[in-house]
């Protein structure tokens, strides 16, 4: 082949590395809905039902990940160091089960809340100011979501094994209901009153 050849072609073929960024397509699955057909032997019926409730969950959890987050940057006060790491630790921990949450819902065949504004309309968390509170609020808001989230982790870990879905009921008793009772028990520690010093 001639150098006068090779010039002509390079160009052309430049073309096929080149990123075919703007696309556009229809959804391949609508939000809400579910995989009809699915191998792991739970009803389509069923699937939808508890995805639908796992999407709650997920956005909570998103929503308390995110307040942890919010938590560990505005803490102050003679607590600061100690509360700034744990809200960091309890944060990361968050973010394994928002995963968790989320691969759930799509093992189940569901499409699992994913965005920042969806998990805003999603969520049944209060929503905090954009304002730095006392860490006393701090902690007490962070307590209220975790109450809430465990709640209806138990509850839905009941509804899944009553129908026959020992999956969801396995993640929500082993890993959401367990890690939000042990983050509960060592942020709420943080509200009791104890001497440092002098016994009473």
């Amino acid at each position: 082949m001639s150098t006068t050849a090779l010039k002509e072609v390079s160009p052309k073929s430049s073309d096929h590395v080149s990123p075919r960024w703007k696309q556009n397509a229809k959804p391949i699955q609508k939000f809400g809905t579910v995989i009809r057909s699915l191998p792991i032997g739970i009803d389509e019926k069923v699937r939808t039902e508890v995805c639908e409730q796992l999407n709650l969950m997920l956005a909570d959890t998103s929503s308390l990940r995110d307040l942890y987050k919010k938590s560990h940057w505005q803490v102050g006060g003679p607590t600061f160091y100690q509360l700034h790491l744990l809200f960091d630790k309890h944060f990361g921990e968050q973010v394994e089960l928002v995963d968790l949450l989320a691969e759930r819902i799509q093992t189940l065949g569901g499409v699992s809340v994913a965005m920042a504004h969806d998990v805003a309309e999603l969520t049944r968390l209060e929503r905090p100011p954009r304002d730095r509170e006392e860490v006393p609020v701090q902690i007490s808001r962070v307590l209220e979501a975790h109450e809430s989230i465990i709640q209806h982790a138990r509850a839905l870990a009941k509804r899944a094994q009553d129908l026959g879905d020992d999956g969801t009921n396995d993640l929500l008793i082993s890993e959401v209901v367990r890690t939000n009772e042990l983050q509960v028990w060592f942020i709420s520690e943080h509200l009791v009153e104890m001497p440092l010093v002098h016994a009473k």
